[in-house]
């Protein structure tokens, strides 16, 4: 079988591929740029193949093998007692191995202290135009339960015309990609498809 032939979907931009990780062979990119900027994510999940590689011309090389250490990225914070949303940074810790392709879990247990957060996964934007990247959204169930003074950052990006008051902390991270295995840095464009999504919360 002629592997150059066979195509798959750049896991950047989708656009169809014959060219691969030359390390793991079993991710694909259209360019050499794309597998530079999702190294972060999966260099967590990319395994050597146990044969002698051979040299294809569809391989693209690779970057440095695989490291365990915490990931950075930068998120959205709501806090209920300031007027505006700030970036912050979120230390991400992997989880298993690099083979499963499981996204890190963010620690935020220092923004959430009265109990686990909840999580809601935004993947449309404005007018439901579905987002490239979407968002992971975490908050305080217990604060919306018991009425916890409103949240004022997200009150103001809403202009306080959300049909349901938000209360308590909310962190915001964005997904590198739909298929969410790791995550991208956050920041102020992703406030319309937050403002949006707040605005028509229920």
């Amino acid at each position: 079988m002629n592997t150059s032939l066979i195509n798959h979907p750049c896991i950047i931009c989708c656009r169809s591929t014959s060219m691969w990780c030359s390390r793991c062979q079993n991710a694909w990119y259209c360019t050499p740029e794309h597998l530079q900027s999702d190294w972060p994510r999966h260099r967590r999940e990319c395994i050597p193949i146990n044969t002698q590689q051979a040299q294809y011309p569809n391989m693209i090389a690779t970057p440095p093998p695989a490291q365990t250490e915490l990931v950075s990225v930068s998120a959205l914070l709501f806090m209920p007692n300031e007027e505006r949303s700030r970036i912050i940074t979120v230390q991400c810790h992997p989880q298993g191995t690099i083979s499963q392709g499981i996204c890190p879990t963010p620690l935020l247990q220092e923004y959430f202290p009265e109990s686990v957060p909840n999580t809601i996964i935004l993947t449309q934007g404005l007018n439901g135009e579905p987002l490239r990247f979407p968002l992971h959204i975490w908050y305080c169930p217990t604060s919306l339960q018991r009425g916890s003074p409103i949240n004022r950052a997200i009150y103001r990006i809403t202009n306080g015309h959300a049909s349901k008051p938000w209360c308590g902390p909310v962190i915001v991270l964005k997904f590198n990609g739909s298929r969410r295995q790791g995550y991208a840095d956050a920041g102020s464009n992703d406030l319309p498809a937050l403002s949006a999504y707040f605005l028509a919360y229920k």
